[in-house]
């Protein structure tokens, strides 16, 4: 019974990948944020995965900077009930939305992409996260938060990909 509970808990990898977040390398400036003295073009990075298992039924987008100096770091994107057909999303997607979808409530307190813009100081690392989930929809809105998706997808995981690009500023 144990091992058949671990068997059922083990998930597979997606390839994620992107020109725009690539993994240990710089955010360009067109997806940085442009508020808050960042001057960024505020662009939701390009993405494509594979490897989706069987049972696949939607896909879902977070990109989550730990470093932040909030105890909990700080959320910038949240897109869920991405289509099981899905492979990619085009650079700027979050502002002209995506089909069938649902984008999220980030950090900044708004339902749409916001790119980086730290304080001053070391890089802060940028994960950029796709999971393939077994439910076609959450049955949320856009006002759900990063804490309610992560308790939404627990136990419907079936494989995770991801990418962690980095970004420092002399904004503050």
């Amino acid at each position: 019974m144990v091992s058949g509970y671990h068997a059922a808990m083990t998930q597979a990898t997606l390839t994620v990948r992107s020109s725009t977040y690539r993994d240990g390398e710089t955010i360009p400036e067109g997806a940085v944020f442009d508020s808050f003295g960042c001057t960024g073009g505020n662009q939701s990075p390009d993405l494509t995965w594979s490897g989706a298992p069987d049972g696949t039924k939607s896909f879902a987008v977070t990109i989550w900077d730990p470093d932040a100096p909030t105890t909990v770091g700080f959320v910038h994107w949240i897109v869920f009930d991405i289509p099981a057909g899905a492979t990619s999303l085009p650079a700027g997607a979050s502002r002209r939305g995506i089909a069938g979808a649902t984008q999220g409530f980030t950090d900044f307190g708004f339902s749409s992409y916001g790119g980086p813009c730290p304080p001053p100081g070391p890089a802060h690392r940028y994960i950029l996260t796709v999971y393939a989930l077994d439910q076609a929809v959450l049955g949320v809105d856009e006002t759900t938060t990063y804490a309610k998706f992560r308790f939404l997808i627990r136990g419907h995981v079936l494989a995770s990909g991801e990418i962690t690009a980095l970004y420092a500023s002399g904004a503050g």
